[in-house]
């Protein structure tokens, strides 16, 4: 009955709309999402099929512990979200296509119902993907399509576990999920750092608890290197985009051919300064295996993540771990003005010092 009243509520939305590309759009994002509460199986129905793989059944196994877990240790609205399992014959569930002016890192946003602007526009399709990247291309925007292993609807639908998840390791997997249970408690439109940093520091608290209930507190530092490799990123990431924002400073002085060729030497610069960066690292790093090949969208999307995790781990730390506690703090804190929270997150991420 509530997959059914989910389903009504999709048409609904679609039919709420004005605009032939606004209902091309969001038909293909109904039809996409619906077609994957249909294709669920219940968990527990699979980990139990023995004609399933014992890979799979153990992978789902552990989901069923990890959703528990989230309830009862993390008090996360889990509410009916994976509980159902859908196979996938892509590694992805939906792709994101960035769209950035060839001369700026401020993305083009679109506006949805519900989430508000964002800077990304999610698909189902790959070709339909393609098909609106290349009316960007056109306007000589830089584009940038990925591969999303996961999203949250928010707690409106039941999102179900699916290959994405599965394909990750088992810790990678939990970690996962508690990140896109974390959307369920607090969201705010047009802020996807705060949004992101919120999940991810709910996702790293999580884990670190889970893994030592399971015996493994050792694979904590993983998650850790994985996060230090990430900001690394994101600190070389910030120089270079200081650089390439003097640069589109001067389009007033500068030709086009100009701008083009030292924002090419530039980017140039950020390539090789990622490999040596990443040359040690034991996996690759957020940009993936080097060489790489970046453009404004690739930054403009990556400075959006993760640079309010350390404040948020204070504030759960200042509430002595209590996860209720922790998310009353948090949707206060939201309900303040961006400048006030962005103020009161660099203090407490000031403060921060990891413990292990």
């Amino acid at each position: 009955m509530r997959q059914l009243s989910q389903i009504y509520l999709l048409l609904l939305l679609v039919t709420m709309l004005n605009g032939c590309s606004t209902i091309g759009y969001y038909s293909q994002a109904v039809s996409g999402h619906l077609s994957l509460m249909m294709a669920g199986e219940p968990v527990e129905k699979v980990f139990s099929d023995n004609t399933k793989p014992v890979a799979l059944r153990e992978k789902l196994a552990t989901a069923h512990q990890a959703r528990q877990f989230a309830a009862q240790q993390l008090a996360l609205p889990v509410g009916d979200a994976f509980s159902d399992y859908v196979h996938l014959d892509r590694p992805w569930v939906v792709v994101n296509l960035v769209a950035v002016p060839e001369f700026s890192l401020e993305p083009h946003r679109w506006c949805y119902l519900v989430l508000g602007c964002q800077a990304y526009r999610g698909y189902y399709s790959l070709t339909d993907a393609r098909a609106e990247e290349a009316q960007f291309r056109n306007k000589d925007f830089d584009t940038f399509i990925g591969g999303v292993t996961a999203y949250s609807t928010l707690g409106w639908f039941d999102d179900p576990l699916h290959t994405g998840f599965t394909r990750l390791t088992e810790d990678r997997m939990v970690a996962l999920m508690f990140h896109e249970l974390a959307h369920r408690v607090v969201y705010i439109a047009d802020d996807t750092a705060f949004n992101e940093s919120f999940a991810t520091a709910v996702e790293l608290e999580g884990l670190k608890l889970w893994l030592s209930e399971q015996g493994k507190p050792g694979q904590f530092r993983e998650a850790l290197g994985r996060l230090g490799r990430r900001n690394q990123t994101l600190a070389l990431v910030e120089d270079f985009s200081a650089r390439l924002e003097a640069l589109y400073a001067s389009q007033d002085r500068l030709s086009v051919r100009q701008l083009r060729n030292r924002k090419a030497a530039i980017y140039a610069d950020l390539a090789i300064a990622y490999q040596e960066l990443s040359a040690e690292w034991p996996e690759p790093g957020p940009f993936g295996s080097v060489p790489v090949s970046l453009n404004n969208a690739n930054l403009a999307l990556f400075r959006q993540y993760n640079q309010h995790v350390p404040a948020f781990r204070q504030m759960l730390r200042n509430a002595d771990y209590d996860f209720s506690s922790f998310y009353k703090a948090v949707e206060a804190l939201s309900e303040k003005p961006e400048s006030q929270r962005s103020e009161h997150l660099a203090a407490l991420s000031e403060r921060f010092e990891e413990h292990l």
